[in-house]
């Protein structure tokens, strides 16, 4: 986190891997993020980024599903519970690019329907639907095999 931290604040990029399954289906673990830093831009509902979750002070690479004043509410795309509003000083960056293994970039979760799925992030339906979407996939395997 303190590199992270580091390095933004420096007005630099940082390539990182990702770790975990909360913003799986957009984020896998072993993707590699790109982070920039936040900078005189506006965060929106949608944006992926990195901050220090407060009280716990870990690092979460989460969706932001709102926003009030200086502060944005996290939620990772695979999560029953946001990570609760975080202050715009504890953001360290934002994603801008996601590769799979092999470099293949990985576009869907950072356009356009960034914003569609932090609405479903924030009322909760999104965690369900990615739940749903693999109990089926794996229903399917198991019948087709």
């Amino acid at each position: 986190m303190e590199i992270i931290r580091a390095v933004t604040a420096r007005g630099a990029m940082i390539r990182t891997r990702a770790w975990g399954g909360s913003m799986f289906p957009f984020i896998r673990s072993g993707d590699v993020l790109t982070i920039a830093p936040v900078g005189d831009a506006r965060l929106r509902p949608g944006d992926v980024a990195a901050a220090r979750v407060a009280g716990s002070g870990r690092l979460a690479v989460h969706r932001i599903v709102a926003s009030r004043g200086p502060a944005y509410l996290f939620r990772g795309d695979n999560s029953s519970e946001a990570d609760g509003w975080i202050p715009v000083a504890d953001v360290l960056g934002v994603v801008v690019r996601v590769e799979r293994r092999g470099g293949r970039r990985v576009r869907f979760g950072l356009g356009p329907e960034r914003f569609l799925i932090a609405l479903f992030g924030r009322i909760g339906l999104l965690n369900r639907l990615t739940a749903a979407s693999g109990f089926l996939v794996r229903f399917a395997r198991n019948e087709l095999s």
